[in-house]
């Protein structure tokens, strides 16, 4: 974690307000409440600040990890659930930012959560096993970068078409993506 570059307090400001736009995006694409929203999914989103050294990785923008969570006041392992950390690799999405002059740290933060909420609410439905084969994890990228970009290609975001553009060779027709 050393010498690695991390996020300011500005970026970090901006991340922020891109997790509560991408949590709307996201939820209104599934036609989701606020409450369902909620439901299904448990998770936090974190930076590289914040991240443990085993949560550190290098070449991915952001990593899902699933934890197993539960409440304080129960002893029984009956009332576990799944609990899913996004790790955020500043250094990483830092890189592309400094060496690409298109790519804005706003639409490219949208983006990645965006992605990361998508694969976190279809783990949470039981859509995609967590565990998964290489084959299965590539299927799932695609589909999931295919319907981020249909959630986002009509966003009015400053820099978003740059960043479509970016993730355009991970995207393939998909009939309904609301079927997740």
């Amino acid at each position: 974690m050393e010498g690695l570059e991390k996020f300011s307090a500005e970026q970090i400001d901006i991340i922020n307000n891109c997790v509560a736009m991408a949590e709307e995006l996201v939820s209104n694409f599934y036609k989701m409440t606020a409450s369902q929203w909620t439901a299904a999914c448990a998770y936090d989103i974190k930076t590289l600040a914040d991240l443990d050294p085993e949560e550190i990785v290098h070449g991915p923008f952001a990593q899902v990890i699933r934890y197993k969570g539960r409440p304080k006041s129960s002893s029984l392992g009956s009332s576990t659930y799944d609990f899913y950390k996004i790790c955020l690799q500043d250094h990483t999405i830092l890189s592309v930012i400094n060496n690409s002059p298109d790519i804005e740290l706003f639409p490219f933060i949208l983006y990645i959560v965006a992605h990361e909420l998508i694969h976190i609410l279809r783990f949470s439905k039981f859509l995609r096993n967590f565990e998964a084969s290489d084959e299965e994890i590539m299927a799932e990228e695609t589909h999931v970068h295919t319907t981020t970009h249909a959630i986002l290609k009509s966003v009015n975001v400053f820099g978003m078409a740059a960043v479509l553009k970016f993730y355009e060779k991970w995207c393939k027709p998909i009939d309904d993506l609301r079927k997740f």
